[in-house]
């Protein structure tokens, strides 16, 4: 039995990276709505309450009954979780006088206390709210304070129970996985068995006994995801799957003959589809970002969907959706309002039941497993990359030939990248075609044509993001080589937004 910590979700934005915190921690953790614990589950050994964007006396606010929790399992609540529990036991939350946001120095620290073992005064934590605990009931004691804050942590007298006001799971708090390993491994007595070995062992065991000797087809889409999903299903059920790779014209340059060719150096049973030409032509005119995406995704949809049922007795469509894509999103009257496919629409109309082996894994886990299942690096470490393709880095219409300008100038960033050793320092990387024409000089002419934007942004998990610095001189070299060797471009400028307020992506 595969013992777990418990992250009640209270609507955090940092709540997934609570559990990917955990997840290092060779510790296997769930993130469910704070409503919805497990109770009568024997695997459960600990449990932390995330933050949340409400007050805890807000009408709205998520509350949740611990009683049966508390005394029961070892608790760490965080900011929100924090003044929950202090609140609800007769303790005081009060707006702060001003907000609580950034850096911050523990002044004093129990460092007898459990949770705070090898973490000394001084240590730099992060704030980030607007209320504050100003009391706590009287079986509660106070074991860590700023000087701004005087109860930045408390222990419940009796219990194995805790609460932070700061973020320990946020790269800022620094010892704050220090404070997380006091919590999982030593408080809750974690084994720290959850590893991408014990994953790939535990999941094709449980995929064979789940499919038996049914047929399953996956659509792969060259990246990261899809390609363990395929590397763990052909480990489990071998020819009973069919992958199916299908080119809608807006790949990367040489990306469906390169794949299909790492495909096979895989051992995978892959169909490439280049069904393109379908796709240029429901795009002639569309301008609309949302549209191109709703074309694509219907028309990958009816592609998949032909070349599925040309396979005898399938009964199983297979996913390379990840455990991000998977967590419940929380409405403010706490309802589910989102739930994910990675491809919508699909197990319905063909009538197939859903098997999603990396469901529980987050994107660095995956790329962990791909490692332990001996894949290329190549295809572990490559960059995310939208869904509709160059579709939604071309700006207005889509035609061939924008197509074409774009794959070449981008195939010059990415392959500048690789060469000056900057690929695996950058997050996610690519060209935009701009919807404008500049005036140039090439040699003696003067030139009236396409300007593109380069972007690329480093990140840990694509929430928050920041441009890249790049070097001058690499700079240089990729818009010298992009502007004398892509017929029709003659400017190139650089992204330099950071993600909020930007996206990665423009559309």
């Amino acid at each position: 039995m595969q013992e777990k910590i418990i992250i009640l979700d209270f609507g955090s934005q940092t709540t997934q990276l609570i559990g990917r915190r955990v997840r290092e921690l060779n510790t296997y953790c769930e993130i469910v709505p704070y409503n919805k614990f497990p109770f009568g589950d024997p695997s459960v050994i600990g449990v932390i309450l995330s933050g949340s964007p409400f007050s805890v006396y807000d009408e709205k606010a998520f509350k949740a009954d611990l009683s049966k929790i508390r005394k029961h399992l070892p608790v760490l609540g965080i900011c929100y979780g924090a003044q929950f529990m202090a609140w609800s036991d007769g303790g005081k939350v009060e707006p702060a006088g001003t907000r609580e946001y950034g850096r911050a120095l523990l002044a004093k620290v129990d460092e007898l206390d459990p949770l705070f073992k090898d973490i000394e005064a001084g240590s730099q934590v992060w704030m980030s709210h607007g209320d504050t605990i100003t009391a706590i009931p009287d079986t509660f004691h106070a074991i860590a304070s700023t000087d701004k804050v005087a109860i930045a942590a408390y222990k419940v007298d009796g219990e194995q129970t805790w609460g932070v006001q700061f973020h320990p799971e946020v790269y800022h708090s620094l010892d704050g996985t220090k404070l997380l390993r006091n919590f999982v491994v030593d408080i809750c007595g974690s084994k720290q068995d959850w590893s991408a070995a014990s994953f790939i062992e535990t999941t094709v065991a449980a995929l064979r006994e789940q499919l038996g000797d049914d047929k399953v087809v996956l659509g792969l889409s060259g990246g990261v995801d899809s390609s363990v999903a395929a590397v763990l299903l052909n480990k489990a059920i071998g020819k009973n799957l069919t992958c199916i790779f299908v080119d809608h014209g807006m790949l990367r340059k040489n990306e469906f003959r390169d794949v299909l060719r790492d495909y096979e150096g895989l051992g995978l049973n892959v169909i490439g589809v280049d069904a393109s030409a379908k796709f240029f032509t429901e795009l002639a005119g569309v301008t609309e970002p949302e549209r191109k995406r709703k074309i694509i995704g219907k028309g990958f949809i009816d592609v998949f969907d032909e070349e599925a049922h040309k396979i005898k007795d399938v009964k199983w469509l297979a996913q390379g959706t990840i455990y991000p894509d998977c967590i419940e999103s929380l409405s403010i009257t706490g309802t589910t309002i989102k739930s994910h496919h990675n491809v919508g629409g699909l197990p319905e109309k063909m009538n197939l039941k859903l098997c999603e082996p990396l469901r529980l894994l987050f994107k660095d886990e995956v790329r962990a497993v791909g490692r332990e299942l001996g894949m290329p690096e190549h295809l572990i470490k490559r960059h995310p990359f939208p869904g509709p393709g160059l579709a939604v880095r071309i700006l207005g219409d889509i035609t061939p030939e924008k197509v074409r300008i774009l794959q070449d100038a981008d195939d010059i960033f990415i392959r500048g990248l690789r060469e000056w050793d900057l690929y695996d320092k950058v997050w996610q990387a690519g060209v935009i075609l701009l919807p404008v024409q500049s005036v140039g000089v090439m040699g003696d002419e003067r030139t009236y044509e396409r300007a593109v934007a380069l972007r690329a942004v480093t990140s840990t998990d694509a929430m928050t993001a920041d441009w890249a610095h790049l070097p001058y001189d690499f700079m240089a070299d990729v818009s010298n080589k992009i502007i004398n060797r892509v017929k029709g471009v003659n400017r190139v400028c650089y992204d330099i937004s950071s993600k909020p307020p930007a996206t990665i992506e423009w559309e």
